[in-house]
């Protein structure tokens, strides 16, 4: 996983918000099939809350970044 980590933080917020977006939306989807019983890949949503938790964490990392910037005396 440490690849996916190293490729989030090389990506620009527009495609990580866009990413964060479209992993939300399959996630959402999932959850549906696995509510009515179509779902085959029970673990492909454990997967999906763990890279939509990647994202976040990338994104804060450079929220906190751009502040202590903006902080420094």
């Amino acid at each position: 996983m440490a690849k996916l980590t190293d490729d989030l933080k090389e990506m620009p917020v527009s495609e990580l918000t866009e990413r964060l977006g479209n992993t939300r939306e399959e996630l959402f989807n999932m959850r549906f099939q696995l509510a009515t019983g179509q779902l085959d890949n029970y673990r492909r949503v454990r997967l999906l809350r763990r890279d939509i938790a990647r994202i976040k964490t990338v994104l804060r990392e450079r929220e906190q970044a751009s502040e202590s910037e903006g902080t420094i005396e």
